[in-house]
């Protein structure tokens, strides 16, 4: 079982993530933000993984640091699970639609953190997540899991919708680049033979 576990504190927050790739789906523990719980329940169930997430932070100041760390967190549990990455598909994609809304999500597990964010903010909340930390939580998740982002929401007039598209998307599509190719012969996906790590980001 590909599985890997970290945990972040700070002044800010207490966090504690752990990620399982190979399943059994399902999320456990809570961030303290009901929605952010919600998507990644979805975020587990899509992505065929098995997920807890543990972030106790200072709310009372905002929902900044708690989404921001649960994504760090979150990342860097990723990076350690896929480890040099030999054997695996690398790049992953997938198209997730939720009634009017039909978001795109393409990846590479390249080590060359990168986010382009191509998604619409239509209202300032939804339930008690502010719709701007969407972005950051991605972009976190990228900088700190090596991972090259693509999001694009297609069409889309509900924000709930949306999101919930976006984290799906982004769940399948690291779904296929974390599996195991058998055509690859177990060795690191790359013609330079290595998926450098040196870029990383191992603080906020």
């Amino acid at each position: 079982m590909r599985r890997a576990e970290v945990t972040r504190k700070t002044s800010e927050t207490d966090v504690r993530a752990a990620i399982g790739l190979d399943g059994p789906p399902g999320f456990t523990g809570t961030t303290g933000l009901h929605f952010l719980d919600h998507m990644l329940s979805a975020f587990a169930r899509h992505g065929g993984f098995a997920l807890e997430v543990r972030c106790r932070g200072d709310l009372h100041v905002d929902e900044h640091h708690s989404v921001e760390d649960t994504a760090i967190a979150l990342g860097q549990a990723v990076a350690k699970a896929v480890g040099d990455k030999a054997g695996l598909a690398r790049f992953g994609h997938s198209y997730v639609p939720m009634d009017e809304a039909l978001v795109r999500a393409a990846l590479d597990l390249s080590g060359r953190p990168f986010l382009v964010w191509k998604v619409p903010r239509l209202r300032e909340r939804v339930g008690d997540l502010p719709v701007e930390l969407a972005e950051h939580f991605f972009h976190s998740l990228a900088q700190h899991g090596g991972i090259t982002l693509h999001v694009e929401c297609l069409h889309g007039t509900n924000q709930h919708h949306v999101l919930e598209a976006v984290w799906k998307a982004v769940a399948k599509a690291l779904g296929a680049a974390v599996t195991v190719d058998p055509r690859a012969g177990g060795v690191v996906p790359s013609t330079k033979g290595t998926l450098s790590e040196g870029t990383l980001s191992e603080t906020a």
